[in-house]
């Protein structure tokens, strides 16, 4: 029996957890409070507090609040404070959010050693209170999707969404990334994905729609001369821009649909104060583009048909703006348009031949020119629109140089063994790492973007708006078949600068 209830509407759950009362006040064995409802007379999920009969010990859990609650994920037990006025002390609370993310990481698809899993004192974190609620969300959210009754799965996903891509959340999230680090962060977003990407299709399954944030989750960094932008989103939530049909079957379905995108922005910049104004040069230090499988290697070859058929990066676009451009007096870049070198072959023969009397000495000439010109896979170019500065990396079919995203193959081109995007993961001329992906470092590409700034932005903080744009494309690589599609992800960040 619950002993008190709160508000449905995204509950405050670190100050229900921080202000749960002694054991000694209780009047029923379990307290609960409304993590969200469908409607007045649906049930409800509820997150709930009970004591353990044999020990000084609490646990907690997510239930379903039927007639008779169900419970559908249940914490570790956690020792009840004897000398705190609240139930449970700073330590305990910090060990609860411990054992959310621990929880939320267990349905990676690759599971890592969660033992480095360490947080900083509660008192140093600024915004711990954000961060607990972001993890007890993120963690409702999965177990909703896995376990929960249909009739309460639909409704709850929606508002459980919303609660996750709201700006407090967003900011939440960031700092939660921040102390896990790049390798659990990973992990992390794993595991959101996979959930996300069989979320959407259940509701594909019964033809239902689902407008996802696209992405899922991205967030910049603007700090020790670095710029960063790190992003993630399922393949399946992905705008599709172009397909062909027939559709394509089940199992190809399953293949394309159970991967994420995880793209790294990375510009390193300078800023130098000349005479009469400052100048910020911005270049290329790493532009990685990954196509992460979601599950493992045996689901993808019994539900699918093998680790080999998925998307491949075919454009990125990447677009950087400073926001009050009053101070802003031009933009320049520093690479050229191609204009690529042809080589001319002019071969000559003479050959003899019996032709009539009156031809010069029987013998004939004739020249044959040939022309040559090699292309490299990727294509990048610079350029400028207003004050924003533009860099594109377009990639091309190496035999006919045709542009991928905006060509459309032959059914010849789909079924030839030697066409380029066959074997595009193995072949020694693949344009890709060799799990599929790209990375774009500033040996090659880092030519530079600089901007004239006026000097009375000196001492004050500008914002630039780093706006991106991802095409992904399917080709048939072993897998016989005519289906071809693209798809594109946009997503936008906002970095600080200070002008110093």
């Amino acid at each position: 029996m619950a002993m008190a209830t709160s508000s449905c509407c995204y509950p405050d759950i670190f100050e229900w957890v921080q202000n749960l009362p002694p054991i000694s006040q209780w009047k029923a064995n379990s307290m609960s409070i409304c993590i969200c409802s469908t409607a007045s007379l649906q049930p409800s999920l509820n997150l709930s507090v009970a004591k353990n009969l044999q020990s000084p010990a609490v646990s907690f859990s997510i239930t379903a609040d039927y007639n008779v609650s169900i419970s559908l994920w249940t914490s570790k037990p956690f020792k009840i404070s004897s000398k705190s006025s609240s139930l449970l002390d700073e330590n305990t609370i910090a060990n609860l959010l411990i054992n959310f993310i621990e929880e939320v990481l267990k349905y990676a698809p690759n599971k890592l050693c969660n033992s480095l899993l360490k947080l900083p004192k509660l008192d140093s974190i600024s915004n711990f209170k954000d961060i607990f609620n972001f993890a007890f969300i993120t963690l409702s959210l999965l177990v909703c999707i896995y376990e929960a009754p249909a009739d309460l799965r639909s409704g709850c996903l929606i508002s459980l969404k919303n609660q996750l891509t709201g700006c407090q959340s967003r900011a939440a999230s960031r700092q939660l990334m921040k102390h896990l680090g790049s390798n659990l962060e990973e992990q992390w977003m794993r595991s959101i994905n996979l959930a996300i990407t069989n979320w959407i299709m259940e509701l594909q399954a019964a033809h239902r729609t689902l407008k996802t944030p696209s992405p899922l989750f991205s967030y910049g960094l603007s700090q020790f001369g670095l710029w960063k932008v790190h992003l993630y989103c399922p393949v399946i939530a992905m705008d599709i821009e172009s397909s062909s049909s027939p559709l394509p079957d089940e199992r190809l379905l399953f293949s394309l649909n159970y991967h994420q995108l995880e793209g790294v922005i990375q510009f390193n910049y300078k800023v130098t104060i000349q005479d009469r104004w400052v100048n910020l040069m911005i270049n290329t230090d790493n532009i990685r583009c990954d196509i992460i499988q979601l599950v493992n290697n045996n689901l993808m070859n019994e539900r699918g048909i093998g680790v080999d058929e998925k998307h491949f990066p075919s454009r990125i676009s990447l677009q950087i703006t400073p926001t009050l451009q009053t101070s802003i007096i031009s933009v320049s870049v520093s690479k050229s348009s191609d204009n690529p070198a042809r080589e001319i072959e002019l071969e000559k023969t003479i050959e003899g031949s019996f032709d009539p009397p009156n031809s010069f000495l029987g013998l004939k000439v004739s020249a044959v020119e040939t022309t040559t010109m090699s292309l490299k896979p990727w294509k990048f170019e610079q350029s400028v629109h207003g004050y924003s500065a533009i860099l594109n990396w377009f990639l091309h079919d190496s035999i006919d140089g045709k542009e991928v995203i905006s060509s459309k193959p032959s059914k010849f081109a789909l079924l030839n063994p030697k066409a380029w995007f066959k074997d595009r993961y193995t072949s020694a001329y693949r344009p890709f790492t060799r799990q599929g992906g790209v990375v774009f470092a500033g040996d090659e590409y880092g030519e530079r973007v600089s901007w004239k700034i006026d000097k009375n932005a000196i001492g004050r903080t500008m914002e630039w708006e780093i706006r991106g744009w991802i095409w992904l494309t399917y080709l048939p690589n072993k897998h016989r078949t005519f289906y071809n599609e693209t798809r594109r992800l946009e997503f936008r960040e906002i970095l600080p600068l200070k002008i110093a």
